[in-house]
């Protein structure tokens, strides 16, 4: 099969959305299929594309142009109308973007099944932001666009659920997200993370590493560390992430508690930072308003870090049967809970990680899901190859 993948932006700043994009094509590419990835230059480009190369993904890169905020790119545009008429499929990502309205009406004129993929905007939490903004474009290419798709995935069964009321009477397939496991096999040595802040040293560190965004709950997560640090003195709060029109407020919100002298800001980690950081861990922390999936919660399990989120991530459910994590309401008084419970001196942490890392090489490995994604796409592109 040939399988476009479209996205406005690959930029590690956007989130998980674009990492997951490279490794969904990386995986299904793996399987035998000709993979493309069309994006823009919104907010640069990943070091990681020789990697796809090397497997056998396409990956071009177009600029963006003005009006910036919808991702505008006419040369992705001229592009699209070149290579839609040969796919089989074509894979769209997330909402009320320039790309979503060009590839979604290429697709209809050529007769290309395409599958729309929100990345959570259709949680109610979302779906209700900016809803003035947002139902402009609903009548003029969103609801359209989502009626005619030959299916919108959801990456849980949960997401499925809260997005059914805006789908416009869609089917929908959930696939679930995934990691390489095999990137996981070989951790790095213990403490680098320390050595580059030393005001961690002999410390046991609660760990967030995420966007510094709204819906990610450190409105929530400061307070509770706050509590729960009251009695385990050597906790430290490490926030990991790129701002995301948060970090001001953070760093207030950290003043305000009195925590500020046990609060670490590390910016953006990239490369192996990031394992660095998931190593010198003992949990890590999420408690999200909404988490489509969560693909940071699948890295910290990998790494065998107990993981502590909210019951609006939406592996919530798997985390909590596979006994990896602990899960509550993302309110500062529960959570306070959580981070109290799993830093007890006699809670084991260390079995809590190993059941984390066995979920996450389980259920959320490419090399398994891949073959879901190619089973969606030949189910999407086959009733069009025989009725021609």
């Amino acid at each position: 099969m040939n399988i476009l993948h479209v996205i406005a932006s690959l930029a590690q700043e956007t989130g998980g959305p674009a990492k997951a994009v490279l490794e969904m094509a990386e995986a299904v590419a793996g399987r035998g299929h000709t993979l493309t990835v069309f994006s823009t230059d919104f907010g640069g480009v990943p070091d990681t594309l020789d990697r796809l190369r090397e497997a056998g993904v396409t990956v071009r890169v177009f600029p963006v142009e003005a009006p910036r905020i919808w991702k505008r790119s006419p040369q992705l545009a001229a592009a699209l109308a070149d290579a839609i008429p040969d796919m089989d499929a074509v894979h769209i990502h997330s909402l009320y973007l320039y790309h979503d309205w060009v590839a979604g009406g290429l697709c209809r004129r050529y007769g290309v099944p395409y599958i729309v993929r929100p990345h959570g905007s259709l949680d109610p939490f979302l779906y209700k932001r900016h809803r003035f903004r947002k139902s402009v474009m609903d009548v003029w290419f969103q609801n359209r666009m989502l009626r005619e798709a030959a299916a919108v995935h959801f990456t849980t069964e949960e997401e499925h659920q809260l997005a059914r009321p805006y789908i416009s009477g869609a089917p929908g397939a959930v696939v679930a997200n995934g990691i390489n496991f095999a990137d996981y096999a070989e951790v790095p040595p213990e403490g680098l993370l320390r050595r580059r802040y030393p005001q961690l040293a002999d410390s046991r560190i609660v760990l967030f590493l995420s966007r510094l965004n709204f819906k990610k709950g450190l409105d929530v997560l400061i307070p509770a560390f706050s509590e729960a640090a009251k009695d385990a003195d050597d906790l430290r709060l490490v926030l990991a992430g790129p701002d995301d029109g948060m970090e001001s407020r953070a760093r207030a919100w950290a003043r305000e508690y009195g925590i500020e002298d046990k609060t670490v800001f590390t910016g953006m980690l990239t490369g192996s930072e990031i394992q660095e950081a998931y190593r010198d861990a003992e949990m890590f922390a999420l408690p999200s308003y909404s988490e489509n999936f969560g693909i940071a919660v699948v890295e910290a399990m990998a790494m065998g870090v107990p993981v502590l989120i909210s019951d609006k991530v939406n592996i919530w459910r798997e985390v909590a049967g596979a006994g990896a994590g602990l899960v509550s309401a993302p309110d500062v008084d529960s959570f306070a809970d959580l981070i109290a419970r799993a830093a007890a001196p006699d809670f084991d942490l260390a079995g809590m990680g190993a059941k984390a890392r066995e979920l996450a090489q389980r259920r959320f490995d490419w090399s398994e899901i891949g073959g879901d994604l190619e089973a969606l796409y030949r189910s999407v592109s086959e009733p069009l190859a025989k009725a021609a």
